[in-house]
């Protein structure tokens, strides 16, 4: 008998396409995804019988196929990472080796480490159910360990708890920076957990990997004078993400074996791609056309959604977006179902637990029908029965559109997930080219532990936490980042290994989530509170004086930027638009690098300095009309980091019909598009990443092409383009010739951090540039 699910799908889709008008055609692909049959196994042999019998408790009878791979690799002592879907149970496989080895074991200890709070607190409320549930572990005593905990629960953690939940940021600044006073912990961790491991990437992704390695290290030294342990397994989640095993096996620099064959059942799914259309008689920058925003699209589609009787989650890129488009559907349905006007809601990360709570049990059961929501409840929250997602705008890499999709149908029943783009190239690129989300996912996770700027900082955080010996340093590759430390007077070589210097205390000054240089404290004038921060490097760029800044949905004007006292001040205002920094940059190559020769085009991977001015910003009404441009007086700042770089002579380029005037806006155009499909490959955001284009390049003078990291000593992501540019620029090319403008617009080559107002732009130059340099690649590769 056939599936009714994609059926379902297809008659809600079907009602949201009705609520268009009769001259816009938004879909452009429409997707079924069959069903996933359930495959499951009785609860293994060495499983604690009294932990079996707590599952079966909770309606839990057998084990899917991946819950019961994962948990036999981690019961054998094997570090592993399970990569399944969402709603796919990942949590279980770690639970229950867990909990039989607090069982049998009352010395085993587990640290359990989340990338956000909220997530780590989930887990902790389930782990205190299930260990509640389990005689004999009443001493496990479950703890959160995070920046919100108060003295006395840290001093308990420490001293009590078998089973503690934190985040890399505390176990740097706490764990590792005093870890004699874990030692009983450190000395009989058995099991560590790196839940949605995915998250980890670029420089944050970096720093953790050194925090992790650290870890392990510190474990090892206690366990020595255990002569039947040798420190902890690990054991990765993680999304559905390309080479998982490959990643976190970067993240602790051993060999990490992979589960990714989901044997957990899902209802058959509608997937459609959908393109706002252009606004007739509005227009942007340089008069480029204009589309209906993605929100205000979702907000629609959501009511619709609604009005047919679908239980509806959409998701949106900001906290105002969430309220924004929550306030959109309830103003539709109060014209179209006005008793349903009221059952519709929004979420983000800044309301109270308990209210987020009620939230969350309000949609599962019916109450609300409608929710709009940041990536707050992309992660570990189990919501059953919903009958639709709706994502305003691709979220970032693939792996987090699954997460999102998986919301919807998670009991095994049909669902439809609509995706609808934004104003931008990758955007574009997708929902034209469905197979580059539909069929696999593409990007791999990016970090780079080797970055020097990364490694110089962990590498005397790891001295001072114990002396480094030469094999260490070797195993980490770290060796030229030592003798730096030593001529810098930091770090003492001796006989035995590397030495801090005395009086040495650098973990406070790490911060792993940034690069270094610095962060700017970003406060709010007159009550002085601290609402965020900003690397040095980003501030002129996203807190410069006169920028409007979010936090927690609430808007707020810069005032004033002081680089010198590391302090951005800002007040509450929403003034109804938004900004975009305008920027000069400069580059020079600074060295070598790894170079390609392919005839008239050369690329490579090279190291950069990037000098940046920004000039001015752009205030844009939220529908994307533009209101004026202010000029500002910024300093100076220079970055040095690494770069993909391209070369073309100017006779391939005459020969391939972009004659001298045509140059530069041909190569800006090609630049911009490249840099917003980047993350299909690399998974960055756009502002992780910068460019330059000049038709009179630093490298003999040549028409060059940069795109770079936008950290110091580079994140990775400009490595991982140049490893994949023939697929990355073929992307570029294929969205810009999906786009239907006539002449470049935001969807295909404008880029709202353009320091040239974007002019000039050359959108068929700049597909001409690209497929000439994907030919020079193809023939450099036959």
């Amino acid at each position: 008998m056939s599936d009714p699910a994609p059926d379902f799908g297809r008659e809600l889709l079907a009602c949201a396409v009705e609520g268009t008008a009769a001259d816009e055609h938004p879909l452009r692909h429409v997707a079924d995804l069959p069903p996933r049959r359930a495959r499951s196994h009785p609860f293994p042999l060495w499983a604690d019988p009294d932990v079996v019998r707590a599952f079966h408790d909770r309606g839990i009878e057998a084990l899917w196929s991946h819950q019961l791979a994962a948990a036999e690799l981690a019961r054998d002592g094997r570090h592993v990472v399970l990569s399944t879907g969402t709603a796919s149970g990942k949590s279980l496989a770690y639970q229950l080796p867990i909990l039989t080895a607090l069982k049998q074991d009352r010395r085993a200890r587990v640290l359990y480490l989340s990338p956000t709070k909220a997530l780590g607190h989930d887990q902790l409320r389930a782990a205190a159910s299930l260990t509640a549930a389990v005689p004999g572990l009443d001493d496990v005593a479950p703890s959160a360990y995070d920046g919100d905990s108060p003295t006395e629960v840290r001093r308990f953690a420490r001293e009590r708890s078998r089973w503690i939940f934190s985040n890399p940021d505390m176990i740097h600044l706490s764990m590792l920076r005093n870890h004699s006073r874990w030692a009983v912990f450190l000395r009989n961790l058995r099991y560590l957990v790196v839940d949605e491991c995915h998250y980890y990437r670029g420089v944050f992704g970096s720093n953790v990997a050194m925090v992790l390695r650290r870890l392990l290290r510190l474990c090892a030294r206690y366990a020595s004078s255990t002569a039947d342990f040798s420190g902890p397994t690990v054991i990765f989640a993680s999304a559905t993400t390309a080479e998982p095993a490959v990643t976190a096996s970067e993240l602790i620099g051993q060999t990490v074996a992979e589960v990714t064959e989901d044997g957990s059942p899902q209802g058959g799914r509608t997937i459609a791609l959908w393109e706002p259309a252009l606004i007739p008689d509005l227009h942007g920058e340089n008069g480029a056309p204009v589309r209906r925003s993605a929100g205000a699209e979702a907000s629609r589609v959501m009511a619709d959604l609604i009005a047919e009787g679908a239980r509806t989650l959409t998701f949106v890129r900001s906290r105002r977006g969430a309220e924004l488009a929550a306030l959109g559907a309830r103003a539709r349905l109060a014209d179209t179902a006005p008793e349903l006007a009221d059952l519709v809601a929004s979420y983000r990360a800044g309301y109270l637990a308990e209210d987020r709570r009620e939230l969350e049990r309000a949609l599962a059961d019916g109450t609300l029908r409608g929710m709009a929501t940041t990536n707050a409840l992309e992660l570990g929250v189990d919501i059953a029965g919903l009958d639709a997602v709706v994502l305003a705008g691709f979220p970032g890499t693939v792996a987090s559109f699954w997460q999102q999709a998986g919301r919807a149908g998670r009991r095994g029943q049909g669902a439809l997930i609509v995706l609808i783009a934004r104003d931008d190239p990758l955007d574009t690129y997708l929902v034209h080219h469905p197979a580059a989300l539909l069929d696999r996912p593409i990007e791999r996770v990016v970090i780079d532990p080797a970055n020097p700027y990364v490694l110089g900082p962990q590498l005397l955080c790891a001295a001072t936490e114990l002396p480094l010996t030469e094999a260490e340093v070797r195993m980490w590759g770290a060796e030229s980042v030592a003798d730096d430390l030593v001529d810098d007077g930091l770090l003492r070589r001796r006989p035995s290994g590397f030495f801090p210097a005395p009086g040495i205390d650098p973990h406070p000054a790490v911060d792993i989530r940034g690069a270094s240089g610095g962060q700017i404290a970003i406060l709010e004038v007159g009550t002085g509170r601290m609402l965020g921060s900003a690397g040095a490097g980003q501030a002129p760029a996203a807190v410069h004086p006169g920028a409007v800044y979010l936090h927690q949905g609430e808007s707020y004007v810069v005032d004033s930027l002081d680089f010198e006292d590391g302090i951005a001040f800002v007040h509450a205002e929403d003034p109804g638009y938004t900004t975009f920094a305008r920027e000069i940059t400069d580059i020079s190559v600074t060295g070598d690098g790894e170079r390609r020769s392919l005839g008239a085009v050369t690329v490579g991977l090279v190291p950069v300095s990037v000098s940046n001015t920004v000039t001015g910003y752009l205030r844009r009404r939220l529908d994307g009309e533009v209101i004026d441009f202010v000029e500002l007086d910024m300093p100076t700042r220079t970055l040095d980091t690494m770069a993909v770089m391209c070369t073309i002579t100017p006779e391939a380029l005459l020969d391939n019909g972009i004659d001298l005037l045509r140059v530069p806006g041909s190569l800006h155009a090609a630049e911009h598009a490249a840099i917003g499909l980047l993350p299909l490959l690399a998974s960055c955001d756009r502002g992780d990443i910068g460019g330059v284009s000049t038709a009179v390049g630093p490298v003999d003078g040549l028409p060059t092409i940069f795109v770079y990291d936008g950290h110091p000593g580079g994140a990775g992501f400009a490595a991982r383009g140049f490893r994949t540019m023939s697929r990355w620029w073929g992307a570029t090319a294929s969205a810009i010739e999906a786009c239907e403008c006539p002449t470049g617009c935001p969807s295909c080559v404008q880029s709202p951090k353009c320091g040239n107002a974007n002019d000039p732009l050359d959108k068929q130059g700049a597909v001409r540039v690209l497929r000439l340099v994907i030919d020079a690649l193809g023939r450099g590769s036959g």
